[in-house]
């Protein structure tokens, strides 16, 4: 994902992620912002990330180059985020009451959105940032920490209901949880449909998990 447009590039860990907005920020700000985010998006999904560049979103968003890169480093920074919000979007975090059942909709609801069209930009981002240092770290910063955030959220319900296995480590759950999923993405090897989505949550949680209880 190597990215030759745009005043700066490199890590950026204290910039905001795509899904995060500060509270106060002018609406007129926001608007902007989101603008840009949705325009990004539309061309990474029609074209795929690496037909978009900045002047495509200025002119689709009705903003200005200097308004993007007053709040992205770089195109890399933009798309990161533009994915991260929309995945957001896609994949919102269940709170049924159950730690099994959210981990479980959690779960589905991930392969459901690999296995969509935007599986196929995730894939190509992943790819992509293999080969650039820079925008792997800016993937590490603006769009994997977000998503494993919000998993430990799920996670630190369960936790407090007692539902998780003593000394467990959230983070090595989380790789067991979802390895499977971005393993069939990147591979094809196996389906991601809902009933195989939770099987895998059920084989992974029955280790996890103290509660015993169906999924539901």
């Amino acid at each position: 994902m190597t990215d030759q447009e745009g005043p700066r590039s490199g890590r950026t860990s204290a910039a905001p992620s795509g899904t995060e907005t500060p509270a106060a920020e002018h609406p007129r700000t926001r608007r902007a912002r989101k603008a840009v985010l949705d325009a990004a998006t539309a061309l990474m999904l029609e074209h795929g990330p690496n037909a978009v560049t900045v002047d495509r979103i200025a002119a689709l968003a009705g903003a200005s180059k200097a308004t993007i890169y007053k709040h992205w480093p770089n195109k890399t920074a933009v798309t990161i985020d533009a994915f991260a919000a929309h995945m957001a979007q896609e994949v919102p975090r269940p709170d049924t009451g159950s730690t099994r059942r959210d981990l479980t909709e959690q779960v589905v609801a991930v392969c459901a959105f690999y296995a969509s069209s935007a599986g196929r930009i995730f894939a190509q981002l992943i790819a992509d940032v293999q080969t650039d240092p820079d925008g792997a770290g800016l993937f590490l910063d603006r769009f994997l920490a977000g998503r494993r955030q919000a998993v430990r959220e799920l996670w630190d319900r369960g936790v407090a209901r007692g539902d998780i296995r003593p000394g467990t480590d959230v983070e090595i759950g989380i790789d067991v949880l979802f390895g499977p999923a971005i393993f069939r993405l990147m591979t094809g090897h196996a389906p991601l449909d809902p009933a195989s989505a939770a099987a895998i949550a059920d084989a992974v949680l029955d280790g996890l998990l103290d509660d015993r209880a169906p999924a539901g």
